[in-house]
């Protein structure tokens, strides 16, 4: 059998596989025959000469000789079908051969061509290049080049232009055109009669389906024209218009399109009359629509249009795509008007030119510059943020490149507050609020490199402040510098949660999940980015894109800004897919060629080191992000690399090997900061030893430290630090490296006594808090290089924990805490009251550590038993102790320990109040020394009882304070440098301070809340807790302590929120202020309020903290009063108080109105009443509807002298002086005519009627004192005339 040809056959294979087939005289497969060539006919098949030449002929077989059955697709519209040509009788068959295009009628003879007789030629050598060459101006010559679509298409235009034409051409009357009808009839088919003869433009008579359906186009389209000619000028108009309302506007753009071309002095053969009114009207209609474009229109065809005059520029038709001459858009190549030089008080939209600078609206800047364009206002240059958010969303991709980098520098000027002076609002603030942040994100994705980078940088410029980071670094080696609050926005209270049950309040994961991404993003800036999916589009730049080294940069301060927001954010970072293992490998390998130039055209392959810092700061955010960089992450190699190696010796730049270095230290302290990596420790042991010792003899010397030489050795300090704290024993470190050096510098840069340096230098945003540090590096070098805040604090943490271990040295370090400069700044501390934000939080928590060393050294020399007590340093004891009390409440979240200290040992330290060792206690019994008897006794021997009970007063408060239990012990882990149990750098959230500003009412409060709220102050002291009546005496007792000798500490409480809070008294039970200490220590306090100074302080018309008004804490006081008061006279003076005369009136009108019941127990008498009585009766009562109360409640009999004579004697005064005052009120004129006054004293007959009869001691002369007004010294004439008058209508009664 023989075999088929392989393709690995040879020729000689070939040649004997054929040798065989002959020999075996087989079947071939193909069989060849002759054809005639069908092209050249038939007559040329019987040629001699081509009779003997062999022809091949291929036949394939095994193809089906019918069509395969084909899935019908949907029907398409042809142009060209209705013209093509179909006979009845023709064969469906012939038809379907002649168009048929099956695979069968090509593929089943395929004929070797015969190019026997075509003849060879090379091609000529000429002197024109290939391609020729076209001018425009011989480009009109050569359109008519087109392909066989276009021209058909064209012809098709042509012919309808010949029978518009024709239509035209020309009047005929209508036998004339009926005649010439008539004889085309019987000589031209129907096609051509439209063709030929005038008639209507757009009836065709294809629709009619009848065999003469141009005669019956022709009789319809001479009744329109009867019609027409029937009808007047404004008929016709009328029914325009009518129509023009009724129509499709589409459609009559395709009636008038269809309108034949006239020439100037022809007339229309359909006989309308178009007016120039209604022209102009349907051109207005036409110009509020977007018309489309006829997609078949020819794109070379000149549109004749009137001549376009005023221009600068005349359009030639040989300029490109000039075709089509739009008169619209060439008004914009008119001379720019100027712009207004006037000033004008309207305000004008900002315009910015592409670096961000503002453009004054008066300045007139050449259009070269291309800050001019079709806006609004083009004679002004520049761009508002309005018209760059519109080019952001440009299709060309320049005009997106161009607006997003002008927003760029926008966010970099804004957040440097270069438009603060210049501009009303907030830029940054109106962005946010405009979806800048969405732009920037949809600018990410945008496929254009440009662009996208683009929106990094701006994306960088919105989050990034580099002032902030470089302060942030500079604090990095101070004593806990590595510390810092989260960047997180304040926490705004959900409103829509207040007053339902806690069992059916959404939890905040729920309340985040229902949240969008607008509002999430206008809350917070950082967290509406990573709810965008923006980590996973960072990590495609960096891993696909692998962009230019500036938006390399840019990238990993945006991922350290995002790692800096919160622990949640860096745990992002590390769990977003690739983006950390793409930062590694790429920008911190540990093997790298050197750079072969300065100027770097990518950064990929070689360290970078903000990726080293990216690490570090992600390290920052926990113990388990930094176990996880050490091991999954291979951070140990990379700390091996890095460190080992001198800068010199890194193939980089001078100051980026420097950066890789430090920060690689940095990294090293961090997680030596948590216990980790000290292994790694005693590898590199030589290594730090070495670079220590090089360290100080380079601080030896007598030249010039670099800055980033000097933080590298700051870094290697800090490592070793936290390396011996993690050992156990970090007072061997310091010894010998630390100089005293202690200058005043800090004290004039304070924040604690300087809170103006914390003022915003640019804008800022609640959803971006930053730290502001662009004005604070500029007015105060707290947070320069230079500052003086790190090492006064480093030497008071040796000198404290030098005295820890040997008191015998405490006194010699007396000079220090007596120098003038340390003194002065102690002083100034007292009163300061520092504004707590993100901008002056992080200097604050520094300052506040060097405030607790201060503190603690200075009270062991006050306290030091072993040596006699410096009596210099015991004279500043009490000024100790008031910056002592001020420091507790200035004391930042994650400082929770140092509070814990100093209310442990310096607030209750009887050391520093020298005022209960002096006398002062007897000294206040004498002040308040009186002939008559006290209610209570005298606050000389409350104090002396305070002071023996400090011990217990300390446990008290401590108790209250339980629940800080945990924030205190990791506040202490970090203090103390307990490095294994140590969790996170990254303090927590900034809600204000530690501790509130009013924690030394903080047990009586919490006594409220427990007892008070939930039982309506309904139970009774044995009913309460246990020890709650002693817990309540301390309070009150460190309450008085405070206000009698230092009342500096209790200002940062309004004495408004005293009064409410000592009001818990009242409230907490129905009989606590019963019981002897506390009536007696609360009686004590109220005098203290009642002070002429304090009362005049007491303003009750602002909101107390923690209450909507002062006013719904009164109803609660006066309800309870008439449940369980029992008459007492301190709970009366407490309803006595809101009842002055400059107070509202809302409380007076409660009181003899809704609670008028009140009054007859409340029996507080003149003397008891320690609030004079002039602030009750001046100035003169002015309303009305009080007034009246006063009357009726002395007329009833419900308010009498014997009852309530404070009350008494105010509602008879001012009575007097509403009845017998001659001012010009308004009120008063009111009543004052002849009739009222007869009224008057008719009712005032009734009034003294039961008076007189039942105080018989009283004179009429007597009674008539309680009448006279203040301020006058006699009653009236009318008044001391009328006793006859009266007892006469006494008698008569």
């Amino acid at each position: 059998m023989l075999r088929r040809p392989k393709p690995t056959d040879s020729e000689a294979d070939l040649l004997r596989e054929q040798q065989e087939l002959l020999a075996a005289r087989g079947q071939s497969s193909v069989a060849v025959v002759k054809r005639p060539d069908k092209r050249r006919g038939d007559a040329a098949a019987a040629e001699p000469h081509e009779q003997g030449i062999q022809r091949d002929v291929v036949t394939i077989e095994d193809l089906p000789d019918e069509l395969p059955t084909l899935t019908p697709a949907p029907p398409k519209k042809s142009r060209f079908k209705q013209e093509r040509v179909r006979f009845e009788d023709e064969d469906p068959d012939e038809r379907l051969d002649r168009h048929d295009t099956h695979i069968s009628a090509v593929l089943s003879r395929i004929i070797e061509r015969d190019t026997s007789a075509v003849p060879v030629s090379l091609p000529c050598i000429t002197g024109t290049a290939f391609p020729k060459v076209l001018h425009r101006s011989v480009m009109d010559t050569l359109r008519g080049r087109k392909s066989i679509f276009a021209r058909q298409i064209a012809a098709q235009r042509a012919k309808k232009e010949d029978v518009q034409s024709l239509n035209g051409s020309g009047t005929r009357d209508r036998s004339s055109a009926s005649r010439h009808v008539e004889n085309m009839e019987t000589e031209q088919p129907e096609s051509d009669v439209m063709d030929r003869v005038g008639g209507p433009v757009l009836l065709t008579g294809q629709g009619l389906g009848i065999a003469n359906s141009a005669m019956e186009t022709m009789k319809i389209h001479e009744e329109n024209q009867s019609k027409l000619q029937t009808m007047s000028q404004s008929e016709i108009l009328e029914e325009q218009r009518k129509l023009l309302a009724q129509l499709d506007p589409r459609l009559v753009e395709f009636v008038r399109s269809r309108k034949p071309q006239r020439t100037p002095g022809s007339e229309s053969a359909s006989g309308l009359v178009t007016s120039p009114e209604l022209d102009h009207t349907i051109e207005a209609q036409e110009s509020q629509r977007d018309t489309m474009e006829d997609d078949e229109e020819d794109e070379n065809q000149l549109v004749v249009q009137a001549p376009i005059t005023g221009l600068p520029i005349k359009p030639q038709k040989e300029w490109l795509h000039m075709d089509k001459v739009e008169s619209e858009k060439l008004e914009w190549t008119r001379d720019l008007p100027a712009p207004r030089k006037q000033s004008t008080k309207k305000a004008m939209q900002a315009r910015f030119d592409f670096a961000g600078t503002l453009i004054p609206p008066t300045k007139d800047l050449p259009t070269h510059l291309g800050l001019h364009h079709h806006g609004e206002e083009p004679e002004l240059a520049g761009y508002s943020l309005q018209e760059l958010f519109l080019l952001s969303r440009s299709q060309l991709n320049q005009q997106r490149n161009l607006a997003v980098s002008t927003l760029a520098n926008v966010l970099a000027k804004a957040r440097a507050g270069e438009y603060i002076s210049s501009l009303k609002g907030s830029v940054l603030s109106s962005l946010l609020d405009a979806g800048l942040l969405f732009l920037l994100r949809f600018s990410l994705d945008d496929s254009v490199e440009g662009v996208m980078s683009a929106a990094v940088h701006a994306l960088r410029a919105l989050l990034v402040s580099s002032d902030d980071e470089e302060c942030l670094d500079n604090a990095f080696p101070w004593l806990l510098g590595m510390a810092t609050f989260p960047l997180l926005p304040t926490a705004q209270e959900d409103e829509d949660d207040e007053g339902l049950d806690e069992t059916i309040k959404e939890t905040a994961r729920e309340k985040e999940e229902k949240k969008t991404d607008h509002d999430v993003a206008s809350q917070d800036v950082v967290k509406g980015f990573l709810k965008m999916q923006g980590l996973p589009r960072l990590r495609y730049i960096l891993e696909v894109v692998r962009p230019s080294p500036r938006v390399v940069l840019d990238i990993l301060e945006v991922l350290i800004r995002i790692a800096r927001h919160s622990t949640a954010a860096a745990t992002q970072i590390l769990a977003c897919p690739r983006l950390m293992n793409t930062v590694i490998s790429e920008f911190l390998p540990c093997s790298w060629a050197p750079a072969t130039s300065q100027a770097l055209s990518s950064l990929y392959g070689l360290p970078v080191a903000l990726a080293m810092k990216l690490l570090r700061v992600l390290a920052s955010a926990g113990r388990h992000a930094c176990a996880r960089i050490l091991n999954s992450l291979g951070g140990k190699e990379l700390l091996s690399r890095f460190v080992v190696v001198e800068p010199s010796e890194m193939l980089l730049e001078t100051g980026e090997a420097l950066r890789c270095s430090t920060e690689a230290l940095r990294l090293f302290a961090v997680a030596a900061s948590y216990g980790q990596a000290c292994n790694l420790y005693t590898d590199l042991y030589p290594v730090l030893v070495k670079r220590l010792q090089a360290g100080n003899l380079l601080c030896a010397s007598s030249e010039a430290v670099p800055f980033l030489e000097l933080d590298r050795i700051k870094a290697l300090m800090v490592l070793l630090t936290r390396v011996t704290q993690t050992a156990g024993s970090h007072e061997e470190l310091q010894r010998g490296l630390v100089r005293l050096d202690y200058t005043s510098t800090m004290w004039s840069s304070s924040m604690i006594c300087n809170p103006g340096l914390s003022a915003a230098g640019g804008e800022v945003v609640p959803s971006l808090p930053g730290l502001g540090c662009s004005r604070l590096k500029t007015s105060s070098t707290m947070a320069g290089p230079n500052t003086p805040l790190s090492l006064p604090t480093a030497l008071l943490y040796l000198l404290n924990t030098i005295t820890s271990i040997h008191k015998g040295l405490t006194k010699k370090f007396s000079h220090l805490i007596l120098s003038d400069s340390v003194l002065s700044y102690l002083r100034s501390c007292i009163g300061a009251m520092p504004s707590v934000s993100h901008m002056s939080a992080w200097i604050l928590h520094h300052e506040h550590h060097l405030l607790y060393l201060l503190l603690r050294l200075a009270h062991k020399l006050v306290t030091a038993t072993s040596v006699p007590v410096d009596p210099e340093v015991a004279k500043h004891a009490a000024l100790f102790h008031q910056v002592s009390l001020a420091l507790v409440s200035w004391l930042l979240p994650g400082s929770e320990y140092l509070a814990h200290e100093l209310m442990s040992v310096m607030t209750f330290s009887h050391c520093l109040l020298p005022e209960g060792v002096d006398g002062e206690t007897e000294v206040a019994a004498l002040a308040e020394l009186q002939l008559k008897d006290r209610t209570s006794p005298a606050v000389g021997a409350l104090l002396r009882d305070a002071l023996q009970h400090l011990p217990s007063i300390r446990g008290c408060y401590l108790t209250h304070l339980a629940h800080l239990e945990s924030s205190v012990l990791s506040s202490r882990d970090r203090y103390l440098g307990r490095t294994p149990f140590v969790s996170s750098h990254l303090l927590p959230e900034l809600t204000g301070p530690s501790l509130p500003t009013d924690w030394p009412f903080l047990p009586l409060i919490s006594l409220y809340e427990r007892m008070g709220l939930s039982a309506g102050g309904e139970q009774q002291v044995e009913s309460l807790p246990a020890g709650s009546v002693q817990s309540v005496t301390h309070c009150l007792q460190w309450l008085l302590v405070l206000e009698s000798w230092r009342e500096q500490a209790l200002t940062v409480v309004p004495p408004v929120a005293k009064l409410a809070r000592l009001a818990c008294v009242f409230l907490c039970s129905s009989d606590l202020f019963l019981e002897r200490p506390v009536q007696e220590l609360t009686w004590a306090l109220f005098r203290g309020l009642t002070r002429p100074a304090q009362l005049e302080a007491l303003d009750l018309g602002s909101p107390p903290p923690g209450l909507a008004s002062f006013h719904d804490l009164y109803s609660a006081l006066l309800a309870q009063y008439e449940a369980v008061s029992f008459g007492d006279p301190l709970f009366g003076c407490f309803m006595l108080l809101p009842l002055q005369r400059r107070y509202s009136v809302t409380m007076r009108l409660a009181v003899f109105g809704e609670h008028v019941g009140m009054l007859r127990s409340l029996g507080v008498s003149l003397q008891q009443l320690p609030i004079p009585l002039e602030k009750f009766t001046s100035p003169m009562e002015d309303s009305l509807p009080l007034l009246r109360l006063y009357f009726r409640a002395l007329v009833t009999g419900v308010l009498k002298r014997n009852w309530c004579p404070v009350l008494y004697a105010v509602a008879v005064a001012h009575l007097n002086a509403f009845i017998f005052s001659q001012d010009e009120v308004a009120e008063v004129n009111y009543l004052c005519n002849k009739t009222s006054v007869i009224l008057t004293f008719h009712y005032l007959h009734l009034l003294l009627s039961p008076l007189y009869i039942s105080l018989d001691v009283l004179t009429f002369s007597d009674m008539s004192g309680f009448f006279v007004s203040p301020g006058v010294k006699e009653p009236p004439a009318s008044f001391s005339a009328a006793p006859t008058e009266f007892r006469a209508g006494l008698q008569h009664l």
